[in-house]
């Protein structure tokens, strides 16, 4: 049997889509955004004290830069934000060409580009996403398109391997990686997820290349051999719309969990009064620390 954690509330963000949790090792402090509410939060879990920035459009996710401050994926493409004088900087649109769509998910790979995918804000079933990276330089390579909801991707510790997932396609693909170039090929999907567990959303990886998925409308993390495609462990979470998860604390093994608000209607709301909330899994398991942004 799969082993079983329990989420606890860590802070009621009341987020209508919280996302993009990312562990920040030098602060030891947990960086996320609400998407719809144009905001990005930082969470410190020793003072437990939360601040949170208005960055006046939709963030899909973040990453900690190499040089201080953050880079964010947004409604209007990858821009640098500087959270000790609130100042934002758009550096490119890649879809400049197409204002309905906006940035989803993203991490940085190994060698510190910021990969990130994107949508459409009107119809996910639109598929009118394309996967995306930005290199130090700030070139911009378009990997494929026909996406939907564009989400985790993570990579492997020997770096040979991309995972990555696509809402709508329920599943988890792998891609070869070569890591000099940044470049993706024979992409196969090695996880297949049925549908009582919601759909596969944001993406952690653990030490041992084990795969964390959130699942959103399946209230769970689950913890996933992506070799076998077995599941080895699950963490329940008292919210039904689990967006996304990654590794924190001192021994990175905290399991920080972000949830959301959004679709659901006022009954399921008064059942679910953390809906939105951020929450943290001591599982015991390590993970890994996240990459920063090379630019």
């Amino acid at each position: 049997m799969p082993e079983l954690w329990k989420a606890e509330k860590l802070w009621p963000a009341q987020a209508e889509v919280g996302e993009g949790p990312l562990w920040d090792v030098g602060e030891q402090v947990l960086w996320w955004v609400d998407i719809l509410s144009h905001r990005v939060h930082r969470f410190d879990p020793v003072r437990n004290d939360a601040q949170s920035f208005d960055v006046g459009q939709q963030v899909g996710t973040l990453v900690c830069r190499g040089q201080g401050g953050l880079m964010l994926a947004m409604e209007d493409g990858f821009a640098s934000f500087d959270p000790a004088t609130n100042t934002l900087e758009l550096i490119s649109d890649p879809e400049a060409d197409q204002p309905e769509n906006r940035f989803n998910d993203g991490k940085c790979d190994p060698a510190g580009r910021f990969w990130a995918g994107t949508m459409n804000l009107n119809d996910a079933a639109a598929r009118t996403g394309a996967l995306y990276s930005l290199d130090a330089n700030h070139q911009v390579t378009r990997h494929f398109s026909n996406v939907a909801i564009s989400n985790g991707i993570v990579w492997t510790s020997d770096a040979n391997t991309m995972y990555y997932i696509d809402t709508l396609d329920r599943g988890i693909d792998a891609f070869d990686y070569d890591l000099e170039q940044g470049a993706i090929s024979k992409r196969r999907t090695v996880i297949e997820v049925p549908e009582e567990l919601g759909g596969p959303d944001g993406m952690a990886i653990d030490a041992e290349d084990m795969l964390w998925v959130a699942m959103f409308g399946g209230g769970c993390v689950v913890r996933y051999d992506p070799r076998s495609a077995a599941e080895l462990a699950r963490v329940e979470v008292p919210a039904s719309n689990v967006t996304a998860c990654a590794f924190g604390g001192t021994d990175l093994d905290q399991l920080y969990i972000t949830t959301a608000r959004v679709g659901l209607d006022p009954p399921e709301l008064a059942l679910q009064p953390a809906a939105g909330d951020l929450f943290v899994a001591a599982t015991g398991v390590a993970g890994v620390a996240s990459p920063k942004y090379a630019g």
